[in-house]
């Protein structure tokens, strides 16, 4: 009789035994899914887009594909939401040549969520390419979950002489770090197709690089060396720090090296030339509006995927739209409905 009550009784304990691991088990499993779609969440905050949460959705578009890796960026930091001939013509000729690419535009001063956009000729005239698409940028929400959050939060970093450059060179490689792609400066005029230039980013001068064109796989690890950098070494009162002193100084600790022109190309980061994306140098500005003969031309741009047009300098002088000058043909060749409209005006 004592040995059935022993079997009876150990029974009862494996069988409440394995109630209760089942029941861990199963909260468990639970517990680790809120966790894991929390962290999902948390990590793709971007855009102010309220009825989006899902991290596929936060760039939006009719066929709801989320950001790819080809995906292209402009950026507009300040509230201005009047576009310029030059601002039309590099979205226009990066949509050109990037037909089966999107190109983001993000704008500080467009409203979030479904709002029309603003009636001014340049709104239009882009939204006729199929792939360009313009969303408002949230700044809060960009640097969520980056180094830069807290520096962005502080409010005296905006009577700083330079805030608005430092703030777009912020937004730029944060951009490349969540999302990768190619960002690209709204004074560029794009030649040809940049998608096999990935993990790279240009020399303006012999030893000096340049963020104006960047493109990186997301979540890269030069890349968030340059944010660490950007906190670490802030510097807001000198010209360029924050930009292409910044990409300087890290892709020569990346590589270890004193001057880029002997590596540049050291463990999956490429320096390109300056003739890639800078062949009129910024000393050299006002050639943009010097006569250039076509030979010339295609000369002088074998090797270049895109021209920066250097807009700090250039902005003020005229341009005879319909001459043989430099930009001119440029605008001609790469961004025809923007010539279009200058033609007209």
């Amino acid at each position: 009789r004592m040995s059935k009550c022993l079997t009876k009784l150990t029974a009862e304990l494996l069988s409440h035994r394995f109630k209760s691991l089942l029941i861990l088990t199963i909260s468990f499993v639970f517990l680790l899914m809120i966790y894991w779609r929390r962290g999902v969440h948390g990590e793709c905050q971007f855009y102010s887009l309220p009825t989006q949460s899902a991290c596929g959705q936060i760039l939006p578009t009719a066929s709801g594909n989320p950001p790819q890796p080809g995906d292209m960026f402009f950026v507009e930091t300040s509230e201005r939401m009047d576009p310029s001939y030059l601002f039309t013509c590099s979205v226009e000729s990066a949509a050109r040549t990037h037909p089966g690419t999107r190109v983001v535009v993000l704008m500080k001063g467009l409203a979030s969520g479904n709002a029309s956009l603003p009636n001014h000729w340049g709104f239009s005239l882009l939204s006729n390419l199929s792939n360009v698409e313009f969303r408002s940028l949230d700044l809060q929400e960009l640097f969520s979950g980056t180094p830069l959050a807290k520096w962005y939060l502080q409010p005296e970093h905006k009577k700083e002489p330079y805030f608005l450059p430092v703030l777009s060179d912020a937004c730029r490689i944060t951009i490349m770090w969540k999302f990768g792609g190619i960002y690209l400066d709204t004074d560029f005029i794009v030649l040809r197709n940049l998608r096999n230039l990935t993990n790279s980013l240009g020399m303006q001068s012999q030893d000096v690089l340049n963020g104006a064109f960047l493109s990186f796989r997301p979540k890269h690890a030069f890349v968030e060396r340059c944010m660490q950098d950007f906190v670490e070494n802030y510097n807001g009162w000198i010209w360029a720090h924050q930009g292409p002193g910044l990409l300087t100084r890290v892709f020569k600790r990346w590589c270890s090296i004193s001057n880029i022109q002997t590596h540049m190309n050291c463990r999956g980061v490429r320096a390109l030339s300056p003739e890639a994306f800078y062949p009129i140098r910024w000393e050299d500005w006002k050639k943009l509006f010097h006569t250039i003969s076509s030979m010339e031309l295609h000369k002088l741009l074998r090797n270049t995927y895109a021209v920066h047009v250097w807009n700090k300098l250039s902005h003020g002088t005229r341009l005879e739209i319909t001459s043989q000058a430099l930009l001119a043909q440029l605008y001609s060749q790469f961004c025809p409905a923007t010539y279009a409209k200058m033609k007209e005006d």
